[in-house]
């Protein structure tokens, strides 16, 4: 079942970059009490991924905080390794980059897809979500592109 607006957050582990290396996160602690924008990619350093989706949160992070958001947090099935690499490389100061290297997250959002036939195993699709307090008020979810799921598309359900 995919989550959907009105519903609770799920209680995950996620990881991201420590000053000594990968450390561990719960969803719990990234949502309780905050309003939180989460977007989701297939995979870092992957072109759609680059080249237009993050960007968009890069450039329009400062106009999402301005409207309440505490956290903007980007999360995909890479490593937390790859997820700091690809946040510096992204110039992505502002986001929270978190990993969810096994696809549990996604699993436990109904989120995750199959890419075995391209040789990328399980991954997240391509989706955004603003949760207050960890409930989701909204969800953009992509079939193909980068549209429900974009900075702007946040924004104007902000």
């Amino acid at each position: 079942m995919t989550i959907a607006t009105g519903d609770k957050i799920p209680s995950a582990k996620l990881f991201r970059m420590g000053e000594k290396g990968p450390e561990a996160v719960s969803t719990d602690d990234i949502f309780a009490g905050k309003r939180v924008v989460l977007f989701a990619v297939p995979g870092a350093f992957t072109p759609g991924c680059s080249q237009t989706h993050m960007p968009g949160f890069v450039v329009k992070a400062d106009d999402i905080l301005a409207r309440g958001v505490d956290t903007i947090a980007c999360v995909a099935v890479n490593d937390a390794f790859v997820m700091d690499a690809w946040g510096q490389d992204q110039n992505a100061d502002r986001i929270a980059m978190l990993s969810d290297g096994n696809a549990e997250f996604a699993k436990k959002l109904g989120l995750d897809m199959d890419a075995s036939g391209a040789g990328l195993g399980i991954r997240s699709k391509r989706y955004a979500l603003i949760a207050d307090d960890g409930v989701v008020q909204w969800i953009g979810v992509d079939d193909k592109g980068v549209d429900k799921s974009s900075a702007e598309s946040v924004l104007q359900n902000l």
